[in-house]
């Protein structure tokens, strides 16, 4: 019976004692912060026309002149940075440079590019290649060949 009533005596301390927790003297937490927002950026896509026509991979180009123009149609959504454009030729040859350039597209989808230094019945190797600003793992390549007449 004395151990009965001892029991009595000290669950009430016992509940009593227990606190709520997380009581901060009654201050509020400031306003969270939201994670934030990552934005996938699409692969970049890509196709190269010359004289309006798509070029076909698997033919070389013949080339009018020495200088040939070739439209780099951005297919693919623009990166919000924009994208580089680099076009590399090369002579099939000796593999040496024939000519090279670079630009950059921030607006539009359709860029335009020359070729240069290109010789007469001289086999070339054109390099196309679009990499995004933002992330540079995005990039994307395209090669064709080419060939003064």
């Amino acid at each position: 019976m004395k151990l009965f009533k001892l029991a009595l005596v000290a669950i009430p301390f016992v509940l009593f004692s227990c606190s709520k927790g997380g009581d901060t003297g009654g201050t509020t937490p400031g306003p969270v912060t939201p994670p934030p927002v990552v934005i996938t950026e699409s692969d970049i896509a890509f196709k190269i026309e010359i004289d309006a026509k798509e070029v076909d991979y698997t033919n070389p180009v013949a080339a009018l002149a020495a200088t040939q123009k070739v439209n780099i149609n951005v297919t693919s959504t623009l990166p919000k940075d924009g994208v580089t454009i680099d076009v590399v030729t090369k002579k099939n040859k000796d593999n040496t440079e024939v000519s090279k350039s670079s630009a950059s597209s921030t607006s539009g989808a359709t860029n335009e590019a020359s070729i240069t230094s290109l010789s007469p019945g001289v086999l070339c190797t054109v390099t196309v290649t679009v990499t995004s600003k933002t992330k540079s793992s995005n990039t994307s390549s395209k090669t064709f060949q080419i060939a003064q007449k």
